[in-house]
């Protein structure tokens, strides 16, 4: 009896590791998920940046898309049918969601640096939930104004020292702002697509679009080209990708994860787009907008788990599934 105790006492830390071990590996793939999407389009202001030695911002706009739409062609998910009175709603997904704020980043970054741009798109979380807020006419939650009030006086703290500057500066930083407007808007677009016909057949159609939308300023930027090896490399990143395959894991991320989780890869895009600006390219930002991104991701925060909570406060309406 001893021997068999002593017995179940050593066994004991084999199955608890043996236990440890069996969800490791779920738990890696987890955190992949979640931090692969937002590391990547992070890292694609650095892009962009890199790419302006090479092409005019409005050549980099569409070749991205060209890029990207073959890129996400090769996978079959992508290629899914879609209802035709959904088109119409996707066309227009491919011009607020993509063509129009896609075209101003490059523009911007002739005058802000790549650091500073990626660190604003902290703020596209704060401006859905004000989007959200005028589409349904609701009521925000304390918490939600909270977290609104918070965020927004980060933002305005990143955006100071560029308007202060004035001149082209502030322009760059103008046009930062118009892209995440339209953001903003075109996520509560695209969610009941994506819900209705899965995330990669919206995404490849609506790159569709708006590659045909900056085709008349695109091509006749390829002819000014100078295909510097790194910028080139770049562009070819940016395209695959931040415009495709980013797409692809965040879409697996929702499904495995569920899209409320999912969406926190968004906290990474800031941080990663500080940390190459200012390694990569030696980029400098200005005290104030660092502390202001602080503020801005916490504000960021804090409507997530305010949005988690009240979902967690709604009974699920759904019928009961009917055993098999």
């Amino acid at each position: 009896m001893q021997a068999q105790v002593e017995g179940a006492r050593m066994a004991a830390p084999d199955t608890a590791t043996a236990a440890a071990h069996a969800r490791l590996g779920p738990h890696v793939i987890d955190t992949l998920l979640l931090v692969t999407p937002g590391v990547i389009w992070g890292a694609s202001f650095l892009f962009i940046a890199e790419g302006l030695a090479a092409l005019p911002p409005d050549g980099i706009t569409f070749l991205r898309f060209v890029i990207g739409f073959l890129t996400l062609a090769c996978v079959p998910g992508a290629r899914q049918a879609v209802p035709r009175e959904d088109l119409p709603k996707i066309a227009g997904l491919g011009l607020v969601w993509m063509a129009f704020p896609m075209s101003l980043f490059p523009h911007a970054e002739q005058h802000v640096s790549s650091a500073l741009t990626g660190m604003l798109n902290g703020a596209i979380p704060l401006l859905s939930a004000i989007a959200g807020t005028l589409i349904t006419r609701t009521l925000p939650s304390r918490a939600v104004v909270v977290g609104l009030a918070v965020g927004f006086s980060g933002a305005v703290l990143m955006a100071l020292p560029g308007i202060g500057a004035g001149g082209t500066e502030a322009r760059g930083v103008l046009l930062i702002g118009l892209a995440l407007v339209s953001y903003g808007v075109a996520i509560h677009i695209a969610r009941p697509l994506q819900q209705r016909h899965g995330a990669l057949p919206v995404v490849w159609r609506a790159l569709g679009v708006s590659l045909l939308v900056t085709a008349p300023l695109g091509l006749p930027a390829l002819t000014h080209a100078v295909w510097v090896p790194r910028a080139f490399a770049a562009l070819l990143a940016l395209g695959a990708f931040g415009t495709a395959i980013a797409n692809v894991v965040m879409a697996k991320a929702a499904g495995r994860l569920g899209a409320v989780r999912a969406s926190g890869s968004a906290f990474i895009i800031p941080v990663v787009a500080l940390l190459l600006g200012v390694l990569v390219r030696g980029e400098s930002v200005p005290a104030a907008a660092l502390a202001g991104g602080a503020l801005c991701l916490t504000g960021a925060w804090l409507l997530r788990r305010a949005t988690i909570a009240h979902a967690a406060s709604i009974p699920s309406s759904r019928p009961p599934e009917r055993p098999h």
